[in-house]
């Protein structure tokens, strides 16, 4: 199969920087699209946090000028690197008045007032990268609304430029969500002509929408998972954008998430205090200790930890947990969470700790190490999320034998298979509606499930732990994507 020459870019990107899901993709699918034989060159800005010592960033001869309509010429500096652990190069672009911040997109929870700016200037720079850098991409592949702009400058101000010739374009949707909506005279900067300022196309309540024409541009648009390319095409998931999606149906892909194993796996883990596989969970015992001594919880072998670890935020189902846990904590189980987000939660779920110290452990924030203590030590891992493109805790669940217990939406029901007490199949526990008693009942299936039958569980944590979601697969399906994309623009 030809070797084809593709281009990312994404607004964050693991290591250098993460806020969610779309920098843990962006950080390994490139990884394994090389393992397949094909050149791929990765664009992401220099925040302040990227740390060019450490990463040894080494700095491109020459600026790069990004045209940026009415406001004029642009100027960056591009920085080179590798991604960890491979040969894929990734391209760093610094502008000070852009990017010198602490923050990705918001600093205290309040947006960047630029941000229309600043990822406009991102988007046109991937492309003027490739131009500096002689690299004619089969492939501009953009990720959310921060690069969705590459599909459509493809189409416009890059259609009749020889170095975009063989080109055609990719938009990955993490999030509906967040679509990078703007005041209409993002028009001028994004100079591609006010014809496309339309309901059709960039056009929404009189200010542009940058994820709607990047939908409407790209030769495919791909969603993290199965379910949630179905779900984006309905009122309930759709964010004002599910009739546009179901138009353009036809080149609407899922594509489930992998996952990097070399850092995701209790035989190799170095966080943990106990190595364990699943031969020998004697491990998991010894870090179930540890983690109720972390969060000083009574050190039971026979009581049930049920772990959390993610954003405090509506999207991840806190409310559902916050309504529910009162009852939860009624039952002979502890629960510990880790995470961070909004305000009303981190006090919250801190006083219920504070009023149950024997059987809730809380750390608000976000502590590496101790996301993967809590994965080993944990025996159920909780995402009651309200929609969830891909997630990927549950699918490190599996893997840690800590079983799921998840509500059927998105990349949750795609990836976690309903326990079947009768024929001993599945490896997690599911709900589907979005309340606070569908989820205390769950949870109460699966306490009731650890201290009533044994073999059943040894059964899931066996079925769980086998289980594998990897990279190469999901890149062999970009693959394909990719193929359709080119087929599609030029009939090939």
């Amino acid at each position: 199969m030809d070797k084809l020459n593709i281009l990312i870019a994404a607004s964050e990107v693991v290591p250098f920087a993460k806020s969610g899901g779309l920098a843990d993709v962006t950080g390994a699918l490139p990884k394994a699209l090389r393992a397949l034989g094909h050149d791929v060159r990765v664009v992401m800005p220099r925040y302040y946090i990227v740390d060019r010592e450490k990463y040894n960033l080494k700095l491109l001869e020459g600026p790069l000028g990004v045209p940026m309509g009415v406001i004029g010429e642009e100027w960056a500096g591009i920085y080179e690197g590798v991604l960890p652990d491979s040969d894929v190069p990734i391209y760093f672009v610094e502008n000070e008045h852009y990017f010198g911040r602490k923050g990705l997109y918001d600093e205290n929870g309040i947006a960047f007032n630029d941000n229309d700016n600043r990822f406009i200037f991102l988007s046109r720079a991937a492309m003027q990268l490739a131009k500096k850098l002689h690299f004619q991409p089969d492939i501009i592949h953009g990720n959310d609304w921060h690069t969705a702009a590459m599909p459509i400058f493809l189409n416009t101000v890059y259609a009749h430029d020889p170095d975009f010739s063989r080109a055609a374009s990719v938009l990955s949707i993490h999030n509906l969500q967040h679509q990078g909506k703007f005041y209409k005279g993002a028009m001028d900067v994004l100079s591609v002509g006010w014809e496309h300022f339309t309901a059709d196309d960039l056009e929404e309540y009189d200010g542009i929408n940058l994820l709607k024409g990047g939908i409407v541009h790209a030769n495919a648009v791909n969603a993290v998972s199965q379910k949630y390319a179905q779900e984006i095409m309905t009122s309930e998931y759709g964010w004002g954008l599910e009739r546009l999606i179901g138009h353009y149906g036809y080149k609407l892909f899922g594509i489930l998430n992998g996952v990097d194993y070399d850092e995701w796996s209790p035989a190799i883990d170095d966080y943990l205090p106990a190595k364990f596989d699943i031969d020998n969970l004697e491990g998991k015992k010894i870090c179930k200790r540890e983690l109720q001594k972390q969060f000083n919880l009574p050190q039971k072998d026979d009581v049930p930890i049920i772990g959390l670890v993610g954003r405090l935020a509506e999207q991840k189902g806190i409310g559902l947990l916050a309504e529910a846990i009162g009852g939860l904590l009624e039952m002979d189980i502890q629960i510990v969470l880790l995470g961070a987000g909004e305000k009303w939660a981190e006090h919250y779920f801190s006083n219920i700790s504070a009023n149950y110290p024997d059987k809730c452990g809380v750390y608000i924030g976000y502590r590496n190490d101790l996301a993967h203590q809590i994965e080993a030590g944990s025996d159920f891992f909780l995402m009651p999320s309200l929609f969830e493109p891909c997630g990927l805790n549950q699918i490190y669940s599996l893997r840690y034998g800590t079983l799921p217990i998840v509500r059927a939406t998105g990349g949750l029901d795609d990836t976690i298979e309903n326990y079947e007490p009768y024929t001993d199949n599945g490896d997690g526990f599911k709900f589907y509606d979005a309340t606070a008693s569908a989820l205390y009942g769950t949870v109460k299936w699966a306490v009731d499930t650890y201290y009533t039958d044994k073999e059943g569980m040894e059964s899931l944590i066996r079925n769980a732990m086998q289980k594998r979601f990897s990279w190469e697969v999901a890149a062999k399906a970009y693959e394909d994507v990719y193929r359709y994309c080119i087929s599609q623009r030029f009939g090939a």
